[in-house]
């Protein structure tokens, strides 16, 4: 499609790297990105997808915004309180770059309305902060043969993986939600804001190098870190034979909406 001249300078970090150069910016420009929770996880994944100019960006999210997001949601301003996260994400994709179409959908995910959201776009961010739509998530992007990142943070650590179609996913790892009282959530155990930047920039990385076909993406890989000790690891993690909705013999044949277990701290 050819870059213009002024596209050529904003995106020039990008056109000098020898793996991406002129080409890889197009497939940028011509790519699709949704981004489930406009929070923690999805406000640096946002910004930095539409900084480098992927083409099209979903954001997914049914909340509006609360003083209490602001610690680590940096895609919101005070000025925006109690304003639709999506529409304040919008605002703030396109005022850094109009190149980018910004696509809102204000609703809460179900079984019912997930594939039809997410059947249009190339990647997928998972940035949501709950169990079931995490598994929601994976189990409509293995059906539908999407790829996705993953991302989880609580207190001080982080952990994300990428699956593509034919390696490990979700449930290859995690079965089924936890029980009651296993898993705090952020707003029940805290978490420290710059752990969301630094697990959502990591997600917005990947999905860069997934659109572009470029580097080595963390699949079969659960990448692990510890902000208080600032150290990261890597676990590798295989696709199992007997994984319910992508192993050998699927017993998940439907999408599933599981209650949010509490958590009483």
């Amino acid at each position: 499609m050819g870059l213009s001249e002024e596209q050529i300078e904003r995106y020039s970090r990008h056109i000098i790297l020898k793996n991406v150069g002129g080409v890889g910016q197009e497939k940028l420009l011509a790519g699709k990105v949704l981004i489930i929770g406009a929070g923690g996880l999805g406000s640096p994944a946002a910004m930095y997808l539409a900084a480098a100019g992927v083409g099209t960006i979903g954001i997914v999210d049914f909340d509006r915004v609360d003083l209490t997001n602001l610690q680590r949601q940096i895609i919101h301003f005070t000025k925006d309180l109690n304003k639709e996260k999506v529409l304040s994400a919008k605002e703030k994709m396109e005022a850094i770059n109009p190149d980018v179409k910004v696509v809102t959908h204000q609703l809460l995910l179900n079984s019912t309305n997930i594939i039809d959201i997410i059947k249009d776009y190339d990647f997928i961010v998972d940035g949501t902060d709950n169990f079931p739509i995490k598994f929601l998530i994976n189990d409509a992007c293995v059906i539908e043969k999407k790829a996705f990142s993953h991302g989880g943070i609580l207190r001080f650590e982080g952990q994300t993986f990428t699956r593509t179609p034919g390696n490990a996913c979700y449930r290859c790892v995690f079965r089924e939600p936890p029980p009651k009282n296993a898993v705090p959530t952020c707003s029940q155990a805290g978490i420290l804001g710059a752990v969301a930047g630094m697990l959502g920039t990591i997600q917005a990385a990947e999905a860069l190098k997934y659109i572009i076909g470029i580097g080595d993406l963390l699949e079969n890989r659960l990448l692990i870190f510890d902000a208080l000790k600032m150290e990261y690891r890597t676990v590798k993690i295989k696709k199992s034979k007997t994984c319910p909705i992508c192993g050998d013999s699927p017993t998940i044949t439907k999408l599933i909406d599981y209650e949010q277990a509490a958590c009483d701290l």
